[in-house]
């Protein structure tokens, strides 16, 4: 069963259309990535699915039913824009917000205990939130986001404010709230967290999906027969079937070099031609990345 389904949701203002014709499959148990740039329509998708707006057409479903209110409280939502009551102390706004979700008062406070500890911030439980710093606050609001076990959380740009301490504390939580059977959707620009955490992604660009399907899926569809070797020496490549794209200096008389294969030739072709001419030390396909796929599509520009 999917997590999530989303099939033509489009979305318009007066004079923008922010979704168009968007449709999405976001697999059970699993950390998807939503990527695009600013503006892609990302964040009114997620207010969607959230029903802070609605579509103005098409369907969304969540895990295999159609989407209503009474899903709220199986979605915990992280926004960008943070939304934490500054007058309330930390106690008073977790149960507050866990109550929101369905939580009785015992279990609200019994789980917000609970998180604070595993936080090691259980003296922060009679603070204000205005006397807490960015990355503080931010714990708060995660701990709010997730405590009342929900099947679908929606994290925006989760590292924001941390220091790369609590990031990888965030991270950790991240990955046991997936084995423990979450669908975590994660809005993100960075593509080093896509690359760590991120089971499938998606991205979308002015309002449209231009890319799905699973990590690997993506990263082989990009692959363009490109290798990296390290090696003594420069050398001349043999043949019309091979360009050289770089080649630089790593250390005395050591040099590394990027090499396409634009013929019929296999690596195994090249690895046989480069020993006639060089010394070899390392020889590694060179994968894109997902940042380089994102920048590639991106500028790109037509997705038609």
């Amino acid at each position: 069963m999917e997590a999530l389904l989303a099939k033509d949701v489009t979305k318009r203002y007066t004079n923008h259309t922010a979704l168009d014709k968007v449709n999405l499959t976001i697999p059970d148990n699993k950390i998807f990535g939503l990527l695009g740039p600013n503006g892609a329509g990302k964040t009114t998708f997620i207010r969607i699915i959230n029903q802070i707006i609605a579509a103005d057409s098409g369907q969304i479903s969540i895990f295999g039913e159609s989407l209503q209110p009474k899903h709220i409280g199986s979605i915990g939502y992280l926004p960008e824009e943070r939304g934490l009551y500054k007058k309330l102390k930390v106690g008073e706004q977790l149960i507050y917000l866990a109550r929101l979700k369905g939580l009785s008062y015992k279990d609200a406070s019994d789980r917000s205990k609970v998180w604070m500890r595993k936080f090691e911030i259980t003296d922060w439980w009679n603070k204000k939130v205005e006397d807490l710093s960015k990355g503080m606050a931010q714990k708060v609001q995660f701990i709010s986001t997730v405590m009342h076990e929900p099947r679908l959380i929606i994290l925006d740009e989760p590292f924001s404010g941390f220091d790369p301490v609590n990031a990888q504390l965030i991270t950790q939580e991240i990955l046991e709230l997936k084995e423990k059977g979450s669908t975590i959707i994660f809005s993100t620009h960075r593509m080093e967290t896509v690359e760590d955490l991120c089971d499938h992604i998606a991205m979308i660009d002015r309002s449209k999906t231009i890319l799905e399907g699973s990590k690997k899926q993506v990263k082989d569809a990009y692959r363009n027969n490109t290798y990296v070797v390290d090696h003594r020496g420069t050398f001349s490549l043999p043949g019309q079937q091979y360009e050289l794209t770089s080649q630089k200096s790593i250390e005395e008389d050591h040099y590394r070099s990027v090499i396409r294969i634009t013929g019929d030739a296999t690596a195994n072709q090249l690895i046989r031609d480069l020993i006639t001419v060089t010394e070899i030390h390392n020889f590694n396909e060179k994968i894109p990345t997902m940042s380089e796929i994102f920048i590639t599509l991106v500028k790109g520009g037509n997705h038609e």
